[in-house]
């Protein structure tokens, strides 16, 4: 809605959003990103955002890597092309044209497990329901690969619920554990 009202102009293809931060982070966004679902927040839970959230206003990127949402937001320009921001300098890897840099930006496909996990011991061989969490920056969840034997074979497990765009999509798989050692 804010570049909306501005007027930006077709040639405009990035934004460049600047924080007050002192090593005035700034991030390099795609304009058609921009114009999807970025927010510019003002306030959370019916009160102003805190200082340490980015008082004033906080640019909220979703799907994109933490570093892309800029506390304390005191500009906003759009560009013509990609410009290379403090904020870039550890994804420069990813970056060899403006293509691969909007692509470099999303977070990519992660999953965990949350049974079991960490220290967690089974107490004998059985059934046992392995879950977790799936996620994706670029989109819903379709699919979950499950292996208990070190990656050496794949496995599909089940997807619990709906999955929506850019958000933690449950899945499961059932498993029965002969006892020996898993990975």
């Amino acid at each position: 809605v804010l570049l909306e009202e501005a007027g930006v102009q077709d040639g405009g293809t990035w934004i460049v959003a600047e924080g007050g931060e002192e090593v005035k982070g700034a991030s390099s966004l795609p304009m058609a990103k921009a114009m999807d679902d970025i927010l510019v927040a003002y306030a959370m839970n019916g009160e102003a955002v805190r200082p340490q959230q980015g008082f004033p206003l906080r640019l909220l990127v979703p799907g994109f890597e933490g570093i892309f949402n800029v506390k304390w937001l005191r500009r906003i320009k759009v560009v013509d092309q990609y410009y290379m921001t403090y904020n870039d300098y550890g994804h420069l890897n990813r970056r060899d044209d403006e293509a691969g840099a909007a692509l470099g930006m999303l977070i990519g496909p992660k999953s965990v497990i949350t049974f079991p996990s960490g220290e967690q011991q089974l107490p004998s061989r059985g059934f046992y329901e392995i879950s977790g969490l799936a996620w994706s920056g670029g989109g819903a969840i379709r699919r979950v690969e499950v292996s208990t034997d070190g990656g050496r074979r794949w496995m599909d497990a089940e997807i619990r619920g709906t999955a929506y765009r850019m958000a933690h999509t449950r899945f499961s798989f059932n498993w029965n554990w002969d006892g020996k050692e898993t990975e």
